[in-house]
């Protein structure tokens, strides 16, 4: 059993970058580990769905070769979990394959490991009829028709496939959606150090320099011991203290001290934050309670149709003054119009955000009574049939935007100011959630299979 387990982690997400003399100065400090979380639910279903990597591949292939020389230098293992943004197989394929590239590039050799995390449709309806899949946050049981539908399912790993990759002698492992500190928990308790502590510097670690001040995608090393865990960004310029500390500890969590994972849940009710320098701090009192049932959560998203958008805005005071009025019959002559060339209302949907009086906060802006002095518009029509036919239905909404009268109206040539040339924009399909789940496994390692390759 080891005393302690030293942990490097880079930065919040792969791609979101990092100072290299940060990356040095944790490598000084000798750890046994360096990795990065690869992804998140956060940027939306789009990145999921498409098969696309939300951060930009030219910036994942920088972290990615400094990463990768330095596990191969230092001797350590990298370990990168949901890569590619979502976890899907693409985006595990868009990994593997820069990997090998830079690989063959530097002229470095190791053991590479591939631990897929999307499922088939029939194991997922397989498990359904076993009564063994249960919905999230009172979303409806998930069924045959649900399944078909969707466009990508993911199934979100907990530590033990990274633990059986490692013990398998890899030197590199990239891994489909995982959950974010799964990578990190998988590395201290494969050293024999308890569950507790290993899950709480997951929590710290898979975000970087995040629990730090001031906040910015950095560093951070992370010494785990038995009964508490020690975090300190490697830049000097940021600091640890007991209240970034846990500030952090609430991070993405809706009980600020349950935090439910793969086989457990973390208990940070009793957490003691104790500062042992100006930069670093000890944390103890985290518990961990084995779950009765091993679960892993299932992603899923489904196509909702094509959309484009077209940006705008106004500094008319008339309009303004009158804005309810003249949005509504924006909408008027949209239906009426698009309805001639067979785009029924119901066969699309048409979106008027208005930044400068609600457009962050929709009907929830609590200062709905101030007078702005000019708007801006973000126009989005999402169609079910066709991308050809939003950008059809975007072309009346932006017309009727830029020539549509109203009481009062002084400008005769056109309402609205555009930014851009050309002025509509097509964004392709949009996905939406459709599978929000929980499935119970006997073995947590069997919906994720591993393979693997000498490089």
């Amino acid at each position: 059993m080891s005393k302690e387990v030293r942990l490097l982690s880079t930065s919040a997400i792969l791609g979101y970058g990092f100072p290299e003399a940060s990356l040095r100065a944790g490598l000084e400090r000798r750890p046994h580990v360096i990795g990065v979380d690869g992804g998140s639910v956060d940027p939306g279903p789009h990145y999921l769905g498409a098969g696309k990597p939300f951060c930009s591949p030219i910036a994942i292939r920088r972290d990615l070769r400094l990463m990768l020389n330095a596990s191969v230098e230092a001797g350590i293992p990298l370990l990168i979990g949901t890569c590619g943004g979502s976890g899907g197989a693409p985006h595990l394929a868009m990994m593997a394959a820069m990997t090998r590239e830079i690989a063959r590039q530097d002229g470095l050799h190791f053991k590479l490991a591939l631990i897929e995390a999307e499922q088939d449709k029939d194991s997922v309806k397989r498990r359904v009829a076993e009564g063994r899949v249960m919905p999230l946050a009172r979303q409806p049981a998930l069924t045959d028709q649900t399944i078909e539908r969707s466009a990508r399912i993911v199934a979100m790993m907990g530590p033990e496939p990274f633990t059986r990759a490692l013990d398998a002698g890899a030197g590199v492992v990239l891994a489909g959606r995982a959950s974010d500190p799964a990578s990190w928990a998988a590395a201290a308790t494969r050293a024999g150090l308890s569950h507790a502590p290993a899950w709480y510097a997951g929590k710290m670690l898979e975000c970087g320099a995040t629990p730090s001040i001031p906040k910015g995608h950095d560093c951070l090393f992370v010494t785990v011991r038995q009964d508490h865990v020690e975090c300190e960004p490697t830049n000097p310029a940021r600091r640890c203290t007991p209240l970034s500390i846990a500030n952090h500890s609430l991070h993405e969590n809706s009980s600020p001290v349950h935090h439910v994972e793969p086989g457990g849940m973390l208990d940070t009710s009793e957490c003691r934050f104790e500062a042992v320098s100006d930069r670093a701090v000890r944390i103890s009192g985290m518990r961990w309670n084995p779950a009765e049932r091993y679960t892993v959560k299932l992603e899923g998203v489904e196509l909702a149709g094509y959309r484009s958008i077209c940006v705008c805005g106004t500094r008319d005071p008339l309009l303004i003054g009158r804005l309810d009025d003249f949005i509504a019959s924006v909408r008027d002559e949209v239906e009426v119009k698009a309805a001639a060339f067979g785009a029924s209302a119901d066969s699309y949907h048409l979106g008027i955000r208005i930044y400068g009086r609600d457009g962050v906060m929709a009907a929830r802006e609590p200062l709905r009574g101030a007078v702005p002095h000019e708007l801006g518009f973000v126009l989005e029509v999402v169609s079910q049939h066709s991308q050809e036919m939003a950008s059809a239905v975007l072309g009346m909404a932006r017309t009727n935007m830029l020539h549509t009268d109203f009481p009062g109206r002084l400008c005769r040539e056109g309402n609205m100011a555009f930014p851009f040339s050309p002025s509509d924009i097509e964004v392709d399909p949009v996905y939406r959630f459709s599978i929000h789940h929980v499935a119970e496994l006997d073995d947590p390692t069997e919906p994720f299979p591993i393979a693997y390759e000498n490089l």
